[in-house]
């Protein structure tokens, strides 16, 4: 969206988002959470549907809690006025450190050194931070491990010693343990049971010698909705906060989520083309009969992924058009000749539905090999977010 003296100019491709869609998914997850706190996660730009209008209506309907990745994300917030506990799942340095204390921005703690290192700064400093401490159940990305003797996951007594350290670190107020799941969103939950065994096992060494923290988490979309003995203290969801499922294996029950976005274009040019004409880049595509194409100012440097050529689809007038040869970098080339009174200034649906028509992000994501999480957050800022129904 760009400013003009007396304008604002909207590009004809754009996101459209449905915070009343957010507002509902946030309230359907809640329905089914045990625990006393929700956390929304809004890292990735809230997964590409733009952080803060997504953070107000996420406080405004309910949230106690938001969870970002990175600290810039964490400043975004806090300028914004935005004063409710958050989460910075990583990106601590010494630089940091200021503003993190000063902001109560609550850190990361995934390492015994890192721990003693930020303590130790932090009372240089005459500062206190606020932290959660992450333990790597299972996961092997970040958190505290320590490699047992005969068992795949990792130490409890030691891990749990660690913790106890950390605890009485002068510089660090531990207020918080969590985990994360690497294989909740599966069939099969054995892996997350196991997981969630080595955390429970974790706070009853804690709550034995006085040391569980006050707010113990575990579960993200998929856990909240079917894993409630992962609910502890906090759930905090992401993918399923904008109207996504983690995935296909997940039962969502008899909860219902509305996609939250939605990607809208134009056309911008229709013509009539013969038999044997050639399409975009390469020429990878030649009609087999007399057609019209439309081309839609929507291509790779959007989002629109590349490896959507020759397979993917748009909604025009309801009906499914199918996109024509490779994804260029701005445009788009659709067949339309099946449908009837195409003309340019038409809506266009990349992602969402028109009628009974819909193209989802699942579909997007499995035609190009990858996640829904994916197709949403790729999504570029020459693409702007409009927002509907705060």
């Amino acid at each position: 969206m760009t400013s003009y003296p007396g304008k604002t100019l909207l590009p004809l491709s754009r996101r459209v988002v449905d915070l009343s869609k957010l507002a509902h998914n946030i309230r359907e997850l809640k329905r089914v959470s045990r625990a006393p706190r929700f956390m929304a996660v809004v890292k990735a730009d809230a997964y590409g549907h733009g952080v803060l209008p997504v953070a107000r209506q996420a406080l405004a309907t309910g949230v106690d809690w938001l969870a970002v990745a990175r600290v810039s994300e964490a400043v975004e917030l806090r300028s914004a006025g935005l004063w409710v506990p958050v989460l910075l799942f990583g990106d601590v340095s010494e630089d940091h450190l200021d503003f993190l204390a000063k902001e109560e921005i609550r850190i990361t703690l995934t390492d015994l050194e890192q721990a003693r290192h930020l303590a130790g700064r932090a009372k240089e400093m005459g500062l206190c931070l606020k932290a959660h401490v992450k333990v790597d159940t299972g996961m092997g990305r970040l958190g505290l491990y320590r490699q047992p003797e005969g068992d795949p996951y990792t130490d409890v007594g030691a891990v749990s010693g660690m913790i106890r350290e950390i605890r009485r670190m002068e510089g660090l107020h531990l207020e918080g343990m969590y985990t994360h799941f690497a294989n909740a969103d599966i069939r099969d939950k054995r892996h997350a049971g196991e997981q969630l065994a080595v955390f429970q096992s974790i706070e009853q060494h804690l709550l034995a010698s006085g040391d569980r923290p006050d707010i113990l988490h575990a579960a993200n979309s998929a856990a909240t909705m079917e894993l409630p003995e992962a609910h502890f203290d906090m759930v905090r969801p992401g993918i399923a906060l904008y109207g996504l499922t983690p995935s296909d294996e997940v039962d969502t029950g008899d909860i219902i989520l509305n996609p939250v976005m939605s990607i809208e274009s134009e056309i911008i040019q229709v013509k009539s083309v013969p038999a044997g004409f050639r399409v975009s880049y390469g020429s990878t595509h030649v009609t087999p009969t007399p057609t019209r194409i439309a081309t839609v100012p929507a291509g790779y440097a959007d989002g629109y992924s590349r490896l959507l050529s020759s397979k993917g689809a748009m909604l025009v007038h309801g009906q499914r058009a199918p996109v024509l040869g490779r994804v260029c970098m701005d445009f788009t080339m659709i067949d339309v000749g099946h449908i009837d009174g195409v003309k340019v200034g038409d809506r266009v649906t990349l992602m969402g539905c028109q009628d009974k028509a819909c193209v989802s992000a699942d579909e997007i994501a499995q035609l190009t090999g990858t996640i829904n999480y994916e197709v949403v957050a790729a999504l570029t800022r020459r693409m702007p977010l409009h927002y509907i129904n705060s």
